[in-house]
């Protein structure tokens, strides 16, 4: 069965065809799309609240033809006894896809290893990939060139990650920028490098990965294409707020530094954002802030990735 839990298990054609369907879904969108999930029930199991992944997914779900079903964490039994491989069988009886939102990376990785129907990761604390696809979509759409494809277009393009880039959204770009022959430069505070979790991910993977790091952001965005940055304090680590926000405080996007990156640079951040902290109000309401492009293209690429996966478990 093909499951979306990682930005590499999609081949590099794969992916092509993904972002270029979900460039016609947008074109699409509102005239007419294939109901490629008809009579199919995704559901959405999450354990973590969300605004964009939530809206997106059930939106995407229902225009793709399909009825998107939302189970939070008080709705099934999953940690209150039932295990999570009787919950994924379980599940694959009754639906067609499951988008899954959580904290514990294995957990995902279990639900998926006894699935019989496709398993999307809608976020870990590992792993965030529907959104660095979208990010790198937005991205290639204003770079695409005539007769090369959009992830085509990505090759050899620089991005700045700054603040916590020991978060999942680092790992994702960080795994994701490798994918797509990016460039990849991480800036921040001692202690928040890519972390031992994520280097063991690497390591079972047998995944080569490259990337700069430096505690200096001047540095890390010099010749960048792109400025990106992610709240400092994540959900599950709001006892570790205070500490987390004196380190970062010499991280935060401003105009100087976004005007240090190369000329044009975009910035991104995944939102929610927090002015003032991880990025300034000047800076998010710049021209070269596409953070509502990122949102927006959150919903066409997750349907392109569920058509893809609607696709592949019919063969």
């Amino acid at each position: 069965m093909k499951h979306f839990i990682k930005e590499t298990d999609l081949t590099p054609r794969e992916a092509a065809a993904v972002f270029a369907q979900a460039a016609s879904f947008k074109k699409s969108r509102g005239r007419k799309t294939a109901p490629v999930l008809s009579q199919q029930t995704w559901a959405l199991m999450f354990s973590k609240s969300s605004t964009r992944t939530r809206v997106s997914f059930e939106v995407g779900v229902h225009e793709l033809g399909g009825n998107p079903l939302f189970l939070n964490k008080n709705d099934i039994q999953l940690g209150r006894g039932e295990s999570v491989e009787h919950t994924a069988k379980v599940l694959s009886r009754y639906i067609h896809g499951l988008i899954v939102r959580t904290y514990d990376h294995a957990d995902l990785l279990e639900l998926a290893r006894h699935s019989t129907v496709p398993v999307i990761n809608a976020l870990t604390d590992l792993l965030h990939p529907c959104q660095m696809y979208a990010d790198a979509f937005t991205l290639a759409e204003r770079w695409a060139k005539r007769g090369k494809s959009l992830t085509e277009s990505l090759k050899g393009k620089k991005i700045a990650f700054l603040g916590d880039t020991a978060s999942n959204m680092a790992n994702s770009w960080i795994l994701g920028a490798n994918h797509f022959d990016m460039q990849i430069s991480l800036s921040g505070p001692k202690g928040f490098k890519p972390g031992a979790a994520f280097n063991a991910f690497i390591a079972k993977e047998g995944t080569a990965v490259g990337y700069e790091f430096t505690h200096d952001p001047y540095e890390a965005v010099r010749g960048a294409d792109v400025v990106y940055t992610d709240v400092w304090v994540s959900m599950g680590k709001e006892e570790e707020s205070s500490k987390r926000i004196e380190l970062m405080s010499s991280y935060s996007v401003n105009a100087e530094l976004l005007d240090a990156a190369k000329p044009g640079a975009y910035f991104m951040h995944c939102l929610p954002a927090y002015p003032g902290k991880e990025v300034t109000q000047e800076v998010l309401d710049d021209p070269r802030s596409i953070i509502f492009d990122q949102a927006e293209n959150r919903l066409h690429m997750q349907k392109a990735l569920m058509a893809f996966l609607a696709k592949a478990a019919k063969r």
